[in-house]
């Protein structure tokens, strides 16, 4: 067909168009046919500079109306004779539109991407969401359907302004109801019917390939072109129609039709089937990563599914998929290479949707939602039941290999566990869930378990409760023995420091676990390989939180009254104390100090142990050198601006301190808010103490006098309130180290 033959074709349809109102006998199948040789026209490479000319004729208007008028006489007797005159009026705005974006603006001006919503809406009304059986819908319509979607595809691919538009009238979601409907996954695996082998197979090639058109359709609407942000385009609503497709997943597998006996017979439905499955699997994550509703949707779905979801327990249909979804049996006669690329895809699927459920366990709003104590035999409710049964079924992995379950688990609770009642309930009985965590702490078990493992207790540690049922557990030593601490592990810092917290909240103010973390005293010790970890480190975290192991051992150590304790108690406590007066343990507490000029508290934390240390009979002595000594450079870069950080105009960068005394008297020096009174109290507190006659050894009297030297005048203006007023305990405090010294 020549280029003016195409013209003829676009004003015919207009002609037709006039004399729709006579309602003349054949005037569909003339439209039709019309339509058809134009379409054709249209994909045909002749006919490829066609597009142009005919988008600027009144085609776009004519294919509107002729559309309009065929979906309102589709309602009446006369419908079936239409249907094939929409399905070529469609391939024609199809074809015009094909990366074309002037085209694609006039249609939008011209309403037709609108008005084929209408015609998708029309039939997606006769859906009943969440089926696993294909809706039964025939032929003439399948087409018609695919055809629409293909052409929302064509016309939205690239042109923000379509995408806009099917935005607004929620074009995403239409479709994403018929596709799920005409084509659920797996659901060719249900059809016996096959009364023509023929028809049969035409309809599950239009099925399929309607199904691949929609979701990439689904995501060629939800992209945007000018800021790469994807459109929020799904709800709450979409949650059943998404959740139900992973259940072709689930067992029990249904035998294969005897159509489909050979892997060529089901090839591009098997490969439809797996490509829309990673597109669910990736929505339902993204949607429960950026949408809060759909969080808070899943957590009320649980307990009331009627009412949330339309009947589809969409949280609970989740994680039974999580914990049972499978590859499919037909999978196994796939050659080698298309099974691997399949059962990978898979699993990375599920992986998604093991973050989705941690998230919606990590929403805040989630947590009554997710925590019922309403029925005892599911202590803490059906979720949380069900994440510690997880847990007690599975933690022995070298049996189970269900790394996802526990990651699940663990993830899920440590975001629920983060109320003190919540924690305490997960490590007291009935659930008692402590032994269970502490048999998972093993060298082999993955990082991203020990991640989910370690983050959990952390978490429960914080509980003070908790800590004496987690000492009986063994957790810190189990922490040792896995591994976490030593060379092998450094590259996963993040839950070298969860696991080091779990050590400083389980010693915080427990003198067993204390003994546990100190005791025996040698090489292999939970002490020793965290104070190891920190020396080797270059990272400020992990050097400040292992830092702080020590200064929560040597509080629970010194405020224990040994008169509390019985025998056995009082002569670990003695070892442990011997443990720690060490100089490597001293000078691990004097760097803290070195530091932290950013951080007063740390340096208080650092001050108070060694104020503590200093009072056994061998620790004055270490102390002093601690603070007299040069500190590691490390510690000095730390106090200061990165040289990057400084400008030429301000000279060179701030020099750290050179020994830990040099911190201290600065932060004597220091009248602002920055440094809490309190801080600078004890700081005098500590230099008192060492000044003490026989608290340091007298062989050391000159390295004593050195540090009295250096810090006298200072002292002196304190006590004589030379500052600004306003810090009476300072002034106090320094009077007392000149009293001391005296």
């Amino acid at each position: 067909m020549s280029g003016s033959a195409a013209l003829e074709s676009a004003s015919k349809l207009g002609d037709l168009l006039a004399q729709l109102p006579l309602n003349q006998p054949n005037q569909w199948s003339d439209i039709e046919l019309t339509a058809q040789s134009l379409a054709n026209d249209l994909r045909s490479k002749n006919g490829s500079l066609h597009p142009t000319a005919l988008g600027q004729t009144l085609l776009p208007q004519t294919l509107t109306s002729l559309l309009k008028g065929a979906i309102n006489t589709n309602t009446t007797d006369a419908g079936p004779a239409c249907k094939p005159a929409i399905f070529e009026l469609l391939r024609v705005a199809a074809n015009i539109c094909m990366d074309h974006d002037n085209n694609r603006g006039v249609l939008l001006d011209a309403g037709f991407p609108q008005t084929v919503i209408s015609l998708l809406e029309s039939y997606a009304e006769s859906v009943k969401p969440a089926q696993r059986e294909a809706l039964s819908i025939s032929i003439p319509d399948l087409k018609v359907v695919k055809t629409a979607i293909g052409f929302l595809l064509n016309a939205s691919v690239g042109y923000d302004a379509v995408k806009d538009r099917l935005v607004a009238l929620e074009a995403a979601m239409t479709i994403l109801k018929l596709s799920t409907a005409i084509y659920p996954l797996g659901s060719w695996q249900l059809d016996s019917t096959q009364e023509s082998s023929e028809e049969f197979n035409e309809a599950w090639s239009l099925r399929c390939t309607l199904a691949s058109w929609s979701w990439r359709a689904i995501e060629e609407i939800t992209g945007d072109e000018d800021n790469q942000q994807p459109r929020l385009v799904f709800g709450p609503d979409a949650l059943p129609l998404l959740v139900s497709q992973l259940r072709a997943f689930l067992p029990p597998y249904p035998e294969l039709p005897a159509i489909f006996s050979s892997p060529a017979s089901r090839r591009s439905l098997v490969q439809a089937d797996f490509d829309i499955y990673e597109q669910v699997c990736g929505l339902i994550e993204s949607l429960c990563l950026d949408v809060e509703d759909v969080r808070l949707s899943l957590a009320r779905g649980l307990t009331f599914p009627d009412g949330e979801h339309g009947g589809v327990a969409c949280l609970s249909e989740l994680l039974t998929f999580v914990e049972k979804g499978d590859y499919p049996p037909h999978w196994a006669s796939e050659s080698p290479g298309e099974r691997a690329n399949k059962e990978k895809g898979f699993d990375v699927g599920k992986g998604a949707l093991v973050k989705a459920i941690v998230e919606v366990a990590g929403e805040e709003k989630n947590t009554d939602t997710l925590w019922d104590e309403s029925e005892p035999d599911t202590p803490g409710g059906v979720f949380v039941s069900r994440m510690v049964e997880w847990i007690r079924t599975h933690k022995s992995l070298k049996e189970g290999n269900r790394d996802d379950l526990i990651i699940c688990a663990t993830l899920s609770l440590g975001n629920i566990c983060r109320r003190d009642a919540h924690s305490t309930a997960i490590v007291k009985p009935p659930i008692s869930l402590a032994p269970d965590l502490a048999a998972l702490l093993e060298p082999e078990i993955d990082v991203k378990v020990k991640h989910g493992v370690i983050g959990l207790l952390k978490h429960l540690a914080q509980s003070q409760g908790n800590r004496a049922a987690l000492g009986q557990a063994a957790i810190i030593e189990r922490l040792a023995t896995s591994q976490i601490w030593s060379e092998r592990a450094d590259m996963v810092e993040i839950i070298q420091v969860a696991a080091i917290g779990v050590a400083k909240h389980m010693c915080n103010g427990d003198i067993d676990n204390t003994f546990s973390l100190v005791l025996p005293a040698e090489e292999g010790s939970p002490l020793n390989q965290i104070l190891r970890l920190v020396n080797r480190s270059d990272s400020i975290a992990v050097k400040s939180e292992g830092t702080r192991v020590l200064v929560n051992a040597v509080k629970s150590l010194w405020s224990t009254d040994p008169k509390t304790l019985d025998e056995g108690k009082v002569k670990k406590r003695e070892d442990a104390m011997k443990a720690i007066v060490t100089e490597p343990c001293v000078s691990a507490l004097a760097r803290l100090i070195g530091r932290s000029k950013r951080y007063p508290t740390l340096i208080n934390e650092g001050v108070v142990a060694l104020s503590l240390v200093s009072t056994h009979p061998n620790g004055g002595t270490l102390v002093l050198d601690s603070l007299l000594n040069p500190l590691p450079t490390e510690a000095i870069r730390s106090t200061s601006q990165p040289l990057s950080a400084v400008s030429a105009s301000e000279g060179s960068p701030v020099v750290g301190p050179r020994r830990a005394l040099d911190m201290l008297t600065t932060l004597l020096r220091d009248s602002s808010t920055n440094v809490p009174a309190e801080v600078r109290s004890n700081v005098c507190a500590l230099l008192g103490h060492l000044g003490r006659k026989g608290v340091v050894a007298e062989s050391r009297a000159t390295d004593l006098q050195r540090m009295k030297d250096g810090t006298r005048e200072l002292l002196e203006g304190l006590a004589n309130e030379s500052e600004v007023p306003g810090n009476p305990k300072v002034v106090a405090a320094a009077k007392r180290v000149l009293e001391a010294w005296a």
